[in-house]
């Protein structure tokens, strides 16, 4: 049997209509609920899918759901009332997931019951489009639950990423580091937002569809990187200072793609074949950006 056979998501906005599109349009039912009824008809109305449906009350959605996801807003207080609500209505053996994008689970089910059942599924805009799924277990949830919540993802076609529990987790880590030095660099005056956003998506956003940044890295030489860091710590402070798992494998040799490898082994042969599938990837972007003109 396939699971879950029944999905409910407690907030009806951006995200929770978002996730309900992505069960339904894989003919899993899911019931929307919101703090009114109203609220969550006409969020399922937008999604069009006879199986996405609405119900009036936190316990009439969840009840008979395999799997509960909660999306409301980024209040612990807010969510604590939900999970309250939920764990009331909700069979044992329901698993409980978190769209939080940066609050940590181990904060969030602290007031839980069942700790075990719950988990971090951190989606992103829009569901249906975006393959990612953060999956990030509390210190209680069982092996069987992150088991169970991978595989029902990747058959959504979901890229689902476990990753460790921490404030933003990976991806808004990151991406709130990056946000942080762009708005830096236009307080110190060096660019306005529209030419930093240019450089941004014209130089190494180039290569992000394709590539992480440790494969990014390899590409360019850990060498290099770590001479640039040196320069941006004598100006720009400690906070540029070169990463030490950066730095011990430079001390090794292990160089990037030119040395065999670096963050990844690498043959002679299989750098040869990374570099061409780049060049072609970075070729087929140009032509999309031509046509998509944005």
């Amino acid at each position: 049997m396939t699971w879950p056979a029944r999905v409910a998501i407690v907030g009806a906005g951006t995200m929770g209509v978002g996730i309900a599109r992505v069960f339904g349009s894989h003919g899993i039912p899911a019931v929307l609920v919101d703090t009114t009824a109203e609220r969550a008809e006409a969020a399922a109305a937008t999604v069009a899918l006879p199986v996405v449906a609405a119900e009036a009350s936190v316990g009439e959605a969840v009840a008979g759901a395999d799997l509960v996801v909660e999306a409301v807003v980024e209040r612990p207080d807010v969510k604590t009332e939900v999970y309250a609500a939920v764990e009331a209505a909700a069979a044992d053996d329901a698993v409980i997931a978190t769209n939080t994008s940066s609050i940590p689970i181990a904060e969030l089910s602290q007031g839980l019951r069942r700790p075990e059942r719950f988990l971090g599924m951190h989606w992103f805009v829009p569901p249906l489009l975006v393959p990612c799924v953060e999956v990030i277990p509390g210190p209680s949830t069982q092996d069987g639950v992150i088991d169970r919540v991978v595989s029902a993802l990747t058959s959504l076609g979901k890229a689902a990423v476990v990753v460790g529990d921490g404030p933003g987790f990976v991806a808004n880590r990151i991406q709130f580091a990056m946000f942080r030095e762009a708005a830096r660099i236009v307080e110190d005056g060096l660019a306005t937002p529209e030419q930093v956003d240019e450089v941004v998506r014209s130089s190494f956003g180039y290569r992000l569809p394709f590539f992480g940044p440790f494969r990014i890295a390899d590409m360019a030489g850990l060498d290099v990187y770590a001479d640039i860091f040196e320069t941006l710590e004598r100006g720009l402070g400690p906070g540029f200072s070169t990463p030490a798992v950066l730095r011990e494998h430079v001390d090794r040799g292990e160089l990037g793609v030119k040395a065999g490898g670096g963050f990844s082994r690498l043959s002679q042969s299989e750098a040869d074949e990374l570099i061409a599938k780049r060049d072609r990837a970075y070729a087929g972007l140009a032509r999309l950006k031509e046509e998509v003109a944005l």
